[in-house]
């Protein structure tokens, strides 16, 4: 099969591509649709404001403790047998991974669903040492099969529909083509069975790490986390550093936002908590658990007191699901870990604008991300914010600002400004534009691919007002 590579920096060029595949339209429009309704329903008898209000402030509280709250969660963790690894950026993550795996000899490696992981290409890199990884995740299982990224941050797979998965097993593991789900869920279960028992490492992501008791929640619905966690005799839990919360009491309100922000539940299947490896009295459970708290530019984004609201994200894909952008082209469109709004602010921490410079304008700034998103990030905000950074009138705090601002457009605006400011001049050059206009050109760039460009008035407002003061004695004097 085809696989195509996509990229942040030919956004515009997917997006159109992806406009016009009637498939994508097609399963997306689906897809979200029943997301919406669910997420609607289910608040149906709540105070969502108060638990928007509730979650917004449990997840600020643990920001403002960020440093003091990882160093608790570090010391909780390492008391109950938790070894904890930092690092800086993706590639010292995948090497204190590699590293703990070769130091125990793996050769094969089961993952849970990490979003983390895919952010730092763990799986690449761990190939490269020789070390197979292996999704557990259905949808993850089935966008690894055909040499693809997630589409969604929930829902791996939402991007293919009950035919193309049935080709993907079939082509990839021999399946023989079928329309029953549950066939197919039945074929994947046990050749994932195997996987579980025979993996030497399982590696998981975190939802919440508790810094109060030192507890690393992970929630799922298919049974493939608790699976990755308990069977293979090594545990590496990987996180980034704002998952963080205080208290475990904080953690029931944010689960309700996630659960039913996501996927319309009111709970998840499985709600995982481990806060050790396996003790001698226990029957199963892995012998060794190791957390690697991650930075990757997110303590650059904390330095900022406008941006680092992006880290309270709980990962619920809220804003993805209503986004009238990415629900009309997908996720591969923006060719980043996390897309749609919120990967439209994270990723430019993470790459840099010069390769993400076109994401904070893929959106219409209609604001339903923000209205929906369950700990009240102020997404168009900071979009704005991004959109100033990329052409240099922000603060310079993010990796590549004013990336957008050439100097043909410096010197237009600093030639505009000397008009604005010499009167005399100004109205000169108002004049002449007026008696030129029909020179005007119709192509100023990507403004005008779908705006049409403007064109001088033939004779300017004073001069139309001089006219008619001219002409109000003339009429006086007739009266």
């Amino acid at each position: 099969m085809n696989v195509q590579t996509f990229t942040p920096r030919e956004f515009h060029r997917q997006a159109h591509e992806a406009l016009a595949s009637p498939q994508i339209r097609a399963n997306f429009r689906k897809a979200m649709d029943g997301l919406m309704i669910k997420r609607r329903d289910v608040f149906g008898d709540w105070d969502l404001e108060a638990l928007r209000e509730l979650g917004a402030n449990i997840r600020l509280r643990a920001l403002a403790k960020l440093p003091d709250l990882l160093e608790q969660l570090e010391a909780n963790c390492e008391a109950n047998g938790i070894r904890v690894h930092w690092a800086e950026d993706g590639e010292q993550a995948c090497r204190v991974i590699r590293e703990l795996c070769e130091a125990r000899n793996a050769r094969s490696v089961i993952k849970g669903k990490s979003m983390v992981s895919e952010e730092m290409h763990l799986n690449a890199h761990l190939e490269a040492a020789g070390i197979e990884a292996l999704e557990s995740d259905l949808g993850e299982y089935l966008v690894q099969l055909n040499e693809q990224t997630p589409s969604h941050i929930i829902m791996p797979a939402i991007h293919l529909n009950t035919d193309e998965i049935s080709g993907i097993l079939h082509d990839k593991t021999g399946l023989e083509r079928t329309r029953d789900v549950d066939i197919m869920t039945a074929a994947a279960r046990a050749q994932l069975r195997e996987r579980f028992m025979a993996a030497d490492v399982g590696v998981s992501g975190v939802n919440f790490a508790v810094a109060e008791t030192g507890t690393l929640c992970l929630v799922e619905n298919e049974g493939n986390g608790r699976m990755t966690t308990t069977v293979p005799p090594v545990h590496i839990a990987v996180t980034g550093i704002e998952k963080v919360v205080e208290q475990l009491r904080d953690v029931p309100p944010l689960y309700a936002l996630l659960t039913r922000s996501a996927t319309g539940q009111h709970v998840t299947t499985y709600f995982n908590m481990i806060s050790s490896p396996r003790q001698e009295e226990e029957h199963d459970g892995p012998k060794e658990v190791h957390l690697v708290l991650v930075d990757n530019g997110r303590s650059r984004i904390y330095q900022d007191n406008e941006l680092l609201d992006t880290l309270r994200c709980i990962r619920c894909g809220a804003c993805m699901n209503h986004c009238p952008v990415y629900t009309r082209v997908g996720g591969h469109t923006y060719g980043t870990t996390y897309p749609g709004p919120i990967g439209s602010i994270l990723s430019p921490h993470l790459m840099g604008l010069e390769e993400t410079q076109d994401l904070p304008t893929a959106s219409s700034l209609c604001g339903a991300c923000g209205e929906v998103c369950p700990v009240k990030i102020p997404i168009p905000d900071l979009l704005v914010r991004l959109r100033k950074e990329s052409v240099g009138e922000g603060r310079g705090n993010v990796p590549g600002a004013g990336v957008k601002r050439t100097r043909k457009e410096v010197a237009a605006w600093k030639g505009f400004q000397w008009l604005a400011t010499h009167p005399a001049a100004w109205r000169s050059g108002v004049a002449v534009a007026g008696k030129l206009r029909a020179l005007m050109p119709t192509r100023l760039g990507p403004w005008t691919d779908y705006r049409t460009a403007p064109r001088p008035a033939g004779t300017s407002l004073h001069a139309l007002v001089k006219q008619h003061q001219a002409k109000k004695p003339a009429r006086e004097e007739s009266q």
